[in-house]
Protein backbone atom coordinates (compact mmCIF):
# COMPACT_ATOMS: atom_id res chain seq x y z
CA UNK A 1 0.00 0.00 0.00
CA UNK A 2 1.38 3.43 -1.08
CA UNK A 3 -0.59 5.52 1.83
CA UNK A 4 -0.55 4.93 5.83
CA UNK A 5 -2.13 7.50 7.61
CA UNK A 6 -2.18 7.73 11.16
CA UNK A 7 -2.76 9.92 14.65
CA UNK A 8 -0.11 10.34 16.77
CA UNK A 9 -0.60 10.34 20.30
CA UNK A 10 -0.43 13.91 21.63
CA UNK A 11 -2.17 15.19 18.62
CA UNK A 12 -6.21 16.42 19.45
CA UNK A 13 -8.38 13.67 19.30
CA UNK A 14 -11.31 12.99 18.32
CA UNK A 15 -11.18 14.15 14.77
CA UNK A 16 -13.11 12.64 12.01
CA UNK A 17 -9.79 12.11 9.84
CA UNK A 18 -6.52 11.12 10.56
CA UNK A 19 -3.70 14.09 11.11
CA UNK A 20 -1.07 12.57 9.36
CA UNK A 21 -0.47 10.30 5.77
CA UNK A 22 3.11 9.18 4.52
CA UNK A 23 2.97 8.17 1.07
CA UNK A 24 5.54 5.92 -1.06
CA UNK A 25 4.38 5.42 -4.04
CA UNK A 26 6.02 7.38 -6.94
CA UNK A 27 2.42 8.28 -9.09
CA UNK A 28 0.67 11.18 -8.13
CA UNK A 29 -2.68 11.51 -9.00
CA UNK A 30 -4.94 14.80 -8.45
CA UNK A 31 -8.53 15.39 -8.82
CA UNK A 32 -9.83 19.00 -9.61
CA UNK A 33 -12.65 20.18 -7.43
CA UNK A 34 -15.23 18.24 -7.87
CA UNK A 35 -18.90 18.97 -7.02
CA UNK A 36 -22.64 18.36 -6.96
CA UNK A 37 -23.16 17.96 -10.81
CA UNK A 38 -24.28 14.70 -13.33
CA UNK A 39 -21.85 14.15 -15.86
CA UNK A 40 -24.42 16.44 -18.20
CA UNK A 41 -23.82 18.91 -15.62
CA UNK A 42 -27.41 18.27 -13.90
CA UNK A 43 -27.31 19.91 -10.42
CA UNK A 44 -27.54 17.15 -7.68
CA UNK A 45 -29.48 18.32 -4.34
CA UNK A 46 -29.84 22.12 -4.90
CA UNK A 47 -29.86 23.57 -1.16
CA UNK A 48 -28.50 20.47 0.49
CA UNK A 49 -25.29 20.45 1.88
CA UNK A 50 -25.87 16.95 3.52
CA UNK A 51 -26.76 15.63 -0.40
CA UNK A 52 -23.81 17.88 -2.46
CA UNK A 53 -21.38 16.38 -0.35
CA UNK A 54 -21.96 12.95 -1.03
CA UNK A 55 -22.10 13.72 -4.87
CA UNK A 56 -19.40 15.69 -4.86
CA UNK A 57 -17.35 12.80 -3.14
CA UNK A 58 -19.03 9.99 -5.63
CA UNK A 59 -17.40 12.84 -8.36
CA UNK A 60 -14.22 12.60 -6.63
CA UNK A 61 -14.18 9.17 -6.51
CA UNK A 62 -15.27 8.45 -10.40
CA UNK A 63 -12.18 10.60 -10.94
CA UNK A 64 -9.73 8.49 -8.56
CA UNK A 65 -10.95 5.00 -10.04
CA UNK A 66 -10.57 6.71 -13.92
CA UNK A 67 -6.88 7.11 -13.02
CA UNK A 68 -6.35 3.87 -11.35
CA UNK A 69 -6.78 4.77 -7.71
CA UNK A 70 -9.62 4.78 -4.77
CA UNK A 71 -9.76 6.05 -1.62
CA UNK A 72 -7.60 4.23 -0.18
CA UNK A 73 -4.36 5.49 -1.83
CA UNK A 74 -5.45 9.58 -1.20
CA UNK A 75 -3.11 11.14 0.78
CA UNK A 76 -5.17 14.10 1.63
CA UNK A 77 -8.78 15.82 1.00
CA UNK A 78 -9.39 19.22 0.32
CA UNK A 79 -13.03 20.62 1.14
CA UNK A 80 -14.55 24.40 -0.33
CA UNK A 81 -17.55 24.82 1.56
CA UNK A 82 -19.78 28.24 1.01
CA UNK A 83 -20.72 30.24 4.01
CA UNK A 84 -19.57 27.89 6.36
CA UNK A 85 -20.42 28.23 10.37
CA UNK A 86 -19.80 25.86 12.91
CA UNK A 87 -23.50 24.42 12.79
CA UNK A 88 -23.19 22.91 9.71
CA UNK A 89 -20.93 20.06 11.03
CA UNK A 90 -23.66 17.81 11.28
CA UNK A 91 -24.61 18.37 8.00
CA UNK A 92 -21.75 18.22 6.15
CA UNK A 93 -20.48 14.77 8.41
CA UNK A 94 -23.92 12.83 7.24
CA UNK A 95 -23.24 13.57 3.58
CA UNK A 96 -19.69 12.04 4.60
CA UNK A 97 -21.22 8.95 5.96
CA UNK A 98 -24.21 8.72 3.59
CA UNK A 99 -21.69 7.56 0.85
CA UNK A 100 -18.47 6.33 2.83
CA UNK A 101 -19.49 2.62 2.34
CA UNK A 102 -20.74 3.08 -1.30
CA UNK A 103 -17.74 4.69 -2.59
CA UNK A 104 -15.00 2.91 -0.30
CA UNK A 105 -14.00 6.21 1.85
CA UNK A 106 -12.44 5.06 4.70
CA UNK A 107 -13.76 6.53 7.71
CA UNK A 108 -11.66 8.42 9.73
CA UNK A 109 -11.38 10.13 6.76
CA UNK A 110 -7.38 10.56 5.08
CA UNK A 111 -5.76 14.14 6.00
CA UNK A 112 -8.60 16.39 5.50
CA UNK A 113 -9.10 20.39 5.38
CA UNK A 114 -12.46 22.13 5.47
CA UNK A 115 -12.35 25.72 4.50
CA UNK A 116 -15.05 28.30 4.11
CA UNK A 117 -15.79 30.39 1.69
CA UNK A 118 -17.67 33.10 0.68
CA UNK A 119 -18.93 31.58 -3.19
CA UNK A 120 -17.85 29.42 -5.22
CA UNK A 121 -18.13 29.23 -8.98
CA UNK A 122 -21.94 29.10 -9.56
CA UNK A 123 -24.28 30.20 -6.69
CA UNK A 124 -25.90 27.11 -5.90
CA UNK A 125 -23.06 25.20 -5.44
CA UNK A 126 -21.75 24.57 -1.97
CA UNK A 127 -19.18 22.54 -1.41
CA UNK A 128 -16.06 21.37 -3.94
CA UNK A 129 -13.97 18.11 -2.70
CA UNK A 130 -10.29 18.10 -4.29
CA UNK A 131 -7.93 14.89 -3.74
CA UNK A 132 -4.44 13.84 -4.03
CA UNK A 133 -3.42 10.42 -3.87
CA UNK A 134 -0.86 8.51 -4.71
CA UNK A 135 -0.11 4.82 -5.88
CA UNK A 136 2.94 2.59 -6.39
Amino acid sequence: MAVQRFTPDGMLQPTPYHHVAVGTGTKHVHVSGQIARRADGTPVAPGDLAGQVAQALRNTSIGLTGAGASFEDVLRLTFYVTRWSAEKIGDFMAGVESVADEIGLPLPLPPASLIGVDHLFEADVLVEVEATALLD
